[in-house]
């Protein structure tokens, strides 16, 4: 009793203090100021220095940054995980938890840094400015707390949306090389790949001196990125390819079935990309804004107009639409609308999903077939694919009515200078990936080894690399 008693009582004091929590200035829709954090004698100076930041942007942004990362795990890990067969499932789950540990850590230290601080080495990639989030967290300056900010909330909130990016970019890549990588291998594998190819890729199209960056006025090339589909999708696509091609083909690959084990896993992992995509492509505005809304639309309906594509494509070459077809569609229209959600409109976000669908169908079953590669969740058909058309279609679709620029249009508004820059960006993508990619997995070949063993690719990762099974039966 006295047990149950106690539990009544830290339920009430917990109660107690959401209420509080709620009724405080965070749910305020006017825009405040950063609080002081130190007495009362020092308030005066601190509200001298303060920033104002708006509420509602933080907590959309604080929503976005969650949704983000929930896209790898848990979306990602049920999503790759039940295309696996039941042997590899928790090497799969495992990769992605450990690259949500590890590639945070990497950003905060010097990732972020190297995307966003300023040029070096002729501004292939951002400078050492914010090592160790340097200018980046809140410090004690003038005797005042000083809260570095992005626009209209901290930068530090800016930072960790952006780590969510650098996270589940790697992850993708892990569908390519899934069932045969060594662990050891894909952890040094994801630290070369992230400082040295998704890094400067991200400086740039991101970083406000990047020489593909739309934002940037004397850019080169200024292309229309607005949630990553050059520096998360194109660059993980290609580098999958990359991945599947020097690896080499699972054992028995092509002689004996290796289907999905549990296609329920799948469903929900992709269902769960689809919400959380929504943070992935409205919180790119970085504001709770109309920007924001028209990603979040078209976002959507590039999403559903995928999921018909795809369907009717394996409907009509099948005779069957599958649920895994069904899934793969959603995913290919998301993945297709991520460059263009802040461009285009949302009637042109379901020209770009139902385009999505059938490419990707396409790539995932007669271009893998013809050339024969072993892809193994295909990232390449889905990613780099979706990504290259998405992309490439921005530079189409763009419209004035959406970027409010006179400038900001695609080839349909006569804008041909803006089609030549995405193919610019593509290019661009595709070579450091693809080259980068292959002198890290060589390096890492030659050094420590790729693949698993020959005995330990048939036991299953599970077992050989994490001693533990997915399934125990008893």
């Amino acid at each position: 009793m006295r047990r149950v008693y106690r539990l009544r009582t830290y339920c009430t004091i917990f109660t107690l203090c959401l209420g509080l929590l709620a009724s405080g200035p965070l749910f305020a829709d006017e825009t405040t100021s950063a609080p002081p954090l130190g007495s009362s004698a020092e308030a005066p100076a601190q509200e001298a220095a303060a920033v104002e930041f708006s509420n509602a942007d933080i907590a959309w942004m604080m929503v976005a940054s969650a949704l983000v990362l929930m896209m790898t795990a848990p979306g990602l890990a049920l999503f790759y995980g039940g295309l696996v067969r039941k042997k590899n499932i928790l090497g799969v789950m495992m990769q992605c938890v450990f690259l949500m540990g590890l590639m945070s850590v990497i950003w905060a230290l010097w990732g972020y840094s190297l995307a966003f601080g300023s040029d070096i080495l002729g501004g292939f990639v951002g400078g050492f400015d914010h090592v160790l989030l340097k200018g980046v967290i809140p410090s004690w300056k003038d005797g005042a707390v000083d809260i570095p900010a992005n626009g209209s909330i901290p930068k530090a909130l800016f930072m960790v949306f952006q780590m969510m990016f650098f996270i589940i970019t790697p992850a993708l890549i892990c569908g390519a090389f899934a069932e045969r990588m060594k662990f050891s291998s894909m952890v040094v594998f994801s630290i070369l790949w992230g400082t040295f190819i998704y890094c400067p890729i991200a400086h740039w199209v991101w970083s406000d001196t990047g020489w593909l960056c739309e934002w940037n006025e004397n850019a080169l090339y200024p292309a229309f990125d607005f949630a990553g589909g050059t520096v998360v999708h194109i660059s993980s696509g290609f580098s999958a390819l990359v991945c599947a091609i020097l690896l080499g083909k699972r054992l028995g690959y092509g002689q004996e079935p290796m289907p999905p084990h549990n296609l329920t896993y799948t469903f929900i992992g992709a269902t769960m990309l689809w919400v959380g995509w929504f943070g992935f492509n409205a919180g790119s505005a970085v504001s709770a804004n109309p920007a924001a809304v028209n990603a979040f639309v078209a976002t959507h309906l590039a999403a559903a107009a995928g999921v018909l594509a795809w369907s009717v494509a394996e409907w009509y070459s099948l005779g069957k639409p599958s649920i895994l077809g069904a899934c793969s569609g959603a995913v290919a229209g998301l993945v297709c609308i991520t460059p263009a959600c802040g461009t285009v409109t949302p009637l042109s976000g379901i020209i770009l999903g139902l385009i999505a669908g059938f490419a990707c169908y396409f790539a995932c079953t007669t271009l893998k077939s013809k050339f024969k590669y072993d892809d193994s969740l295909d990232a390449f058909g889905v990613h780099g694919v979706g990504g290259t058309v998405g992309a490439i279609l921005t530079g189409v679709f763009a419209s004035r009515a959406i970027t409010g620029n006179a400038e900001g249009s695609g080839l349909l508004e006569g804008n041909t200078q803006q089609f030549i820059n995405q193919l610019v960006s593509v290019g661009a993508a595709v070579v450091i990936s693809v080259i980068g990619t292959i002198i890290i997995l060589k390096l890492i070949d030659l050094t420590m080894g790729l693949r698993v063993s020959k005995d330990g690719e048939i036991q299953g990762l599970d077992l050989s690399q994490h001693g533990e099974e997915g399934y125990i039966f008893l």
